[in-house]
């Protein structure tokens, strides 16, 4: 058989036109309701065929305007349901809270403080042994005069000069 002449279902070329021709001579015949603009065609197509798909691309236009209103209002809802969320966890936390589990969460910084208190106390008491080599006895006296000298200038942007001796 010759592929040229033929169908995708080796229907030959003849066959395949007379099938073309009583198709379109049957969906001719059917009547056409004169009050309606359109009707709906449901004969099933073709389940074979040569012809490639053909790309349609889409048209429908919006203004910028819009498109960025909508992008915005998917932002804000996903924000605030992001917000809502978080403050429903906060909230069950919250209703969750008793004695005992507030406890068991400070017991461990407690314990650390503790560990903490009794370790700087060791230390200060080891540190606090000293033999009789730095020790001096004798008399201290001591003795400080201040004299305190100030001006302060400006009203706005004030510059105070300190003196002593």
């Amino acid at each position: 058989m010759d592929p040229l002449n033929s169908t995708q279902s080796a229907m030959p070329e003849s066959e395949a036109a007379a099938e073309a021709r009583r198709l379109i001579d049957d969906w001719a015949a059917r009547p056409v309701p004169h009050h309606l603009t359109s009707f709906r065609d449901d004969t099933a197509p073709p389940a074979f065929g040569t012809a490639p798909p053909v790309h349609q691309p889409d048209h429908r236009i919006a203004p910028a305007w819009a498109a960025g209103i909508a992008v915005a209002s998917i932002g804000v809802g996903a924000g605030v349901t992001g917000i809502g969320c978080g403050a429903w966890l906060v909230l069950q936390g919250l209703s969750s809270v008793t004695l005992t589990g507030v406890l068991m969460a400070t017991l461990p910084f407690a314990a650390l403080a503790v560990a903490t208190a009794i370790g700087g106390a060791i230390s200060k008491a080891r540190t606090a042994v000293t033999k009789n080599v730095n020790v001096f006895e004798a008399p201290v006296t001591h003795h400080t005069e201040i004299h305190n000298n100030s001006t302060t200038r400006g009203a706005f942007f004030a510059r105070t000069r300190n003196e002593n001796h």
